[in-house]
């Protein structure tokens, strides 16, 4: 396989785990990609209702350079941004800047996975026209959901 592809990642607490990053080299093998990692500003709704998103962008910062960081020393270039605190929303709008190949979305496994439970995974699939890698970081170290559709 050669080429290019670019690759849109979604990820919130999960964005520094080390199967996404996994992930992220592996669909990138043997092409040239352009990796553009979103994390979403994670923020209470009364937080959000009152336009108090200070510290959840800040934590977003935190965890997106992190991941950034740590793509930088596998050999992986990407760039970020932080996204908006609903994850297909924060996909949608990345996708107007970033016209991706693909989408990967990290989750935490059930039952902690507000996305999960939001079934996430099934709305990006049937609203956005691009195949979507839906990968689990767990405590235990990782499972890797190699479910593209």
């Amino acid at each position: 396989m050669s080429g290019w592809r670019s690759i849109l990642v979604i990820a919130n607490e999960t964005v520094e785990g080390a199967v996404l990053r996994e992930a992220i080299r592996y669909r990138g093998r043997n092409v040239d990609a352009d990796v553009l990692v979103v994390a979403p500003a994670l923020n209470s709704r009364v937080r959000h209702w009152v336009s108090d998103e200070d510290g959840a962008r800040r934590a977003a910062e935190e965890r997106l350079a992190s991941c950034l960081e740590q793509l930088k020393r596998a050999g992986i270039p990407a760039r970020g941004r932080i996204g908006d605190a609903d994850p297909l929303q924060a996909i949608a709008d990345a996708l107007h800047l970033f016209p991706a190949d693909e989408l990967v979305i990290a989750t935490h496994p059930e039952p902690r996975s507000h996305w999960l439970a939001r079934n996430v995974i099934g709305r990006a699939r049937a609203r956005f026209e691009l195949p979507v890698l839906h990968v689990v970081e767990t405590t235990r170290g990782h499972e890797y959901v190699a479910d593209a559709a």
